[in-house]
């Protein structure tokens, strides 16, 4: 995540105007997603983060930011530029969207509506037309709840409303490239792809009114993976056949059989040794084998000296 310290990323956080000369209004949207249901992947033996059982929201939201900018066009009589934007820019989202009137951002760092409490996805469009704004969200309706903070694992949300991305496990198990930290491992538990834990426990999300925004379509996912096991036998071509279309794929092959094999770890099975040893001995990536050989050890079984893990 170092392209978040670029001068030219700080300048486009800064200063709408970078991504387009002429901006002079945002408008903030969102797309709810269902927590915790929508795919058979949700499985026993792992977890994966709610909207990621859903199609690739990548493939979904900038079809229709494409057709909402062009509806702006036609409204305008021509007189329209729009820039969209969907985890395509290094754009303040949250904060964004709290001048817009969505919600506040909560102590987990997750943009909270009061309506609609946190599973949505942000998307935007910049425009040169100068609409009226709405009124930002003030209000801190976290209050004096702290269940975000105690439940998470890895104690990743801090005291002062920071989040420790190093230690998150939705950057640990996505963005994270190489291995994980060996005392960090244990603490991920059956995530194999994300983490939905924080949001999880917030009262905003046991309590929501009615939905504030559209839904993410309902595409079924079911990539037939019935096992970790199952994961760790795919080679490259059945890893994109079996997840085309999903958010998985997102993190490659090798950081899902790295996933995988943490997951393993921490909920060793006998059934699954031979495969983790096949692992050891077929793969060569570093990452991937250290990972294995570790959850091999963790079961207090033999495994080919490869190195520390």
């Amino acid at each position: 995540m170092t392209y978040l310290d670029r001068p030219d990323t700080i300048k486009k956080r800064s200063d709408p105007r970078v991504i387009l000369t002429e901006c002079k209004s945002v408008i903030m949207l969102g797309m709810q997603y269902a927590q915790n249901i929508g795919s058979e992947i949700s499985n026993p033996d792992f977890q994966i983060a709610s909207y990621a059982r859903h199609e690739d929201y990548h493939l979904v939201i900038p079809q229709r930011l494409k057709i909402l900018s062009s509806s702006i066009f036609d409204f305008s009589s021509g007189q329209s530029t729009c820039v969209a934007s969907t985890d395509s820019a290094p754009v303040l989202e949250r904060d964004l969207a709290q001048r817009a009137g969505l919600g506040w951002i909560g102590k987990n760092s997750c943009l909270i509506s009061p309506l609609s409490g946190s599973f949505f996805l942000l998307a935007e469009i910049f425009t040169n037309l100068e609409l009226p704004p709405d009124e930002p969200f003030e209000a801190d309706r976290c209050g004096n709840c702290r269940r975000c903070i105690e439940a998470c694992p890895t104690g990743c949300i801090q005291s002062d409303r920071t989040l420790d991305a190093r230690s998150c496990i939705s950057y640990l198990t996505i963005e994270k490239k190489g291995d994980i930290p060996t005392h960090l491992r244990p603490k991920i538990g059956n995530w194999l792809f994300g983490c939905d834990i924080c949001q999880s426990v917030c009262p905003w999300n046991k309590k929501i009114l009615k939905p504030q925004f559209s839904g993410l379509p309902m595409t079924s996912f079911d990539p037939g993976v019935q096992s970790l096991a199952q994961i760790l036998k795919m080679d490259e071509n059945e890893f994109h056949n079996a997840f085309s279309g999903s958010p998985l794929l997102r993190t490659k092959r090798q950081g899902i059989i790295r996933n995988a094999a943490v997951v393993l770890g921490n909920f060793p099975d006998s059934k699954d040794y031979p495969v983790l040893e096949n692992i050891i001995a077929s793969e060569t990536d570093p990452g991937i084998q250290t990972h294995t050989a570790c959850a091999l050890k963790k079961s207090d079984l033999d495994s080919p000296d490869i190195g520390s893990s």
